[in-house]
């Protein structure tokens, strides 16, 4: 009896459980490439819509600065031409924040002492929830952001996974196609080399199991 034929049976047992273990690996890398790729969908949703909320905050707390300038200003020139009653209107109508530092200028003694704050919003206690706010959601836009990269070169890494395993069934494939034992063994070991690299570093990348 030939020698060759249990070598050949080998071989081609060898091919077979390459073409089934690389057939699993392959679908499981395309599955998690599919799932890294509706992480990055979603996050670069959540931080668009972050962002557009961080715009419109922004937008609120420069309309309040503004109101914060008009009445200050309006307030200062009655002061100026010695109208009590008209700067203590505009006083009166000041927004709960800005209250806050005019009374902290005021107690600099601006208008006599040269060291003074030029005005409350150049005083430490002019803060705006609102401007706070704004930044806070950039920062949750940016945050997700990030997150939507980290899932997109996740998935893509998964699909160089799945291309390396593909290579790896195209070898076990063909080995089983030739006739020479030595054809054979250099295909075939060939395609478990790809295998097992492209194996070990799947098993390094994260893994996710939701959308």
């Amino acid at each position: 009896m030939s020698t060759a034929s249990p070598t050949h049976r080998r071989l081609e047992l060898a091919a077979a459980v390459l073409l089934a273990i690389a057939a699993v690996a392959t679908a499981w890398g395309a599955y998690q490439a599919r799932v890294w790729t509706g992480e990055q969908a979603s996050n670069t949703s959540k931080a668009t819509a972050t962002r557009i909320s961080a715009n419109r905050v922004a937008a609120l707390a420069n309309r309040q600065v503004q109101v914060d300038v008009a009445t200050f200003t309006q307030w200062l020139d009655a002061r100026t031409v010695g109208r009590s009653e008209l700067a203590a209107f505009y006083r009166t109508r000041f927004r709960p924040e800005f209250k806050t530092a005019f009374a902290a200028w005021i107690a600099t003694n601006p208008f006599t002492n040269s060291d003074a704050p030029s005005s409350p919003f150049e005083m430490p206690q002019y803060r705006l929830r609102t401007e706070a706010r704004a930044n806070g959601l950039e920062v949750d836009a940016a945050a997700d952001t990030d997150q939507s990269k980290d899932a997109n070169q996740r998935a893509n890494n998964y699909m160089l996974a799945v291309v390396l395993l593909a290579t790896s069934l195209f070898f076990a494939g063909l080995s089983t196609k030739l006739e020479g034992v030595t054809a054979q063994r250099v295909i075939l070991g060939l395609g478990w080399v790809v295998f097992l690299g492209a194996l070990i570093w799947l098993a390094t990348l994260p893994v996710e199991l939701t959308t």
